[in-house]
């Protein structure tokens, strides 16, 4: 499958649309021969192909069935065993139209739902493809008409143009295992803590900036030693209610703070362990470069570099850190990075790329960026900074994959 979220055709998605018309009125045609098989080796006459748009209210299945000319539609409860009590159905219709059927292919759209669907799926012998929203065609009308029977029909003619061998028309995202979605969890929960943390901090300063008293840090080991000293602009002490509520804030402060220092904990145990998984020895190869510490670290191998890439085109496309031009007829420019990929790691990467140029001035990607700067500042420097992002982003995943070592790149003190 396709491991590169946004590789979309850039021939735009009408000439698609004309290719996915011609993709299901063939296919309709192919049913009434026996045992066509085309050039991919997907027989289909003995296939059956769903396509499911996924809600929280209710699931829209487009189905191409062999045996029956026409294409069928039908909604379902939002639950698994009902998809797998259609799947029976569409069987018993085809056998009934004289094809068995011994394989099943299923897509969905990649979601809120996450990848539970695939996995339960592919327990029972499904074959599953899970779709990049962004990546799939859709019409370009001003006014076009949406509906979910709509979009599933969509979708499954997108899934019969890329099973005839057009890559290109939509991107797959690659189904994680249990685990490794897993072992995202509590760095993901850290960044959610510190936002919360965030949060409480901002709002204790407008509780006090309402009042105009003095400044206060409430991440102060004696923070609340010093709210019994706070006095308002008039002079006053801090009204009973205000000072209640910040308390309360407080509190919860506390708690945030306590979470985020057991995950930390956790996180550099994971680290340090001598018997580690293969993840925690990547993370524990990065920690050893200048510039880069055990959350960088922890961040760029369990959002990126445990999944496989078929190039470094590939695994910038997935940081969305691709570029996006515009040339058509006599017009030309740059639109900037595509921004579709995990943001997470995007950002993450922005910040190293910052910290890089500071502990590792000797590389050669720190000088390649200031032989390309020179002496301009501004906005050229923060386009520039996202090219080293890429750069840094290719650079580090062929040190974790082949070993190789950027010119210049220093380690930490033993």
């Amino acid at each position: 499958m396709d491991d590169t979220p946004g590789d979309v055709d850039p021939m735009g998605a009408g000439y698609r649309l004309g290719s996915l018309r011609a993709t299901i009125s063939g296919s309709a045609i192919m049913t009434q021969q026996s045992h066509v098989t085309a050039s991919n080796g997907l027989d289909y006459e003995r296939t059956l192909i769903i396509a499911v748009e996924v809600s929280s209210r209710s699931w829209v299945v487009a189905a191409q069935v062999p045996g029956l000319q026409k294409g069928v539609k039908q909604q379902l409860a939002p639950r698994a065993d009902a998809l797998m009590a259609a799947v029976e159905g569409y069987k018993r219709r085809a056998a009934a139209a004289g094809m068995a059927v011994d394989r099943v292919i299923v897509a969905y759209e990649s979601g809120g739902s996450g990848f539970w669907l695939a996995r339960w799926l592919q327990q029972r012998g499904v074959e599953v493809h899970v779709m990049q929203p962004s990546s799939v065609p859709v019409d370009r009308r001003m006014r076009r008409a949406k509906s979910d029977r709509i979009d599933a029909d969509m979708l499954l003619r997108t899934l019969l143009a890329w099973l005839r061998g057009e890559p290109r028309v939509c991107s797959m995202v690659p189904v994680p295992d249990e685990a490794t979605e897993d072992a995202r969890r509590p760095r993901r929960e850290r960044e959610e803590l510190i936002r919360a943390r965030v949060a409480i901090v901002n709002r204790i300063e407008a509780v006090l900036t309402v009042l105009g008293a003095g400044d206060y840090n409430p991440l102060r080991r004696d923070c609340r030693e010093r709210l019994g000293q706070l006095r308002t602009a008039l002079g006053q002490p801090l009204p009973p209610h205000a000072r209640a509520q910040i308390e309360r804030l407080l509190a919860r402060l506390d708690l945030i703070r306590e979470q985020v220092a057991d995950l930390e904990a956790q996180r550099d145990r994971a680290v340090e362990d001598e018997a580690a998984g293969q993840a925690e020895r990547m993370i524990q190869r990065l920690a050893r470069l200048r510039g880069i510490g055990v959350q960088t670290a922890t961040v760029l191998v369990h959002e990126a570099f445990v999944r496989r890439f078929r190039n470094a085109r590939a695994l910038g496309s997935y940081a969305g850190l691709t570029g996006t031009p515009y040339s058509s007829g006599g017009t030309h420019r740059e639109q900037g990075i595509s921004k579709d990929g995990n943001r997470r790691l995007r950002a993450t990467l922005v910040e190293l790329a910052w910290m890089w140029l500071r502990y590792q001035p000797g590389c050669a990607l720190s000088r390649w960026f200031h032989d390309r700067l020179g002496g301009s500042r501004g906005r050229l420097r923060k386009v520039m900074i996202v090219a080293l992002a890429r750069k840094l982003l290719i650079a580090l995943w062929r040190y974790l994959q082949d070993g190789a070592v950027s010119q210049g790149m220093e380690l930490k003190p033993a």
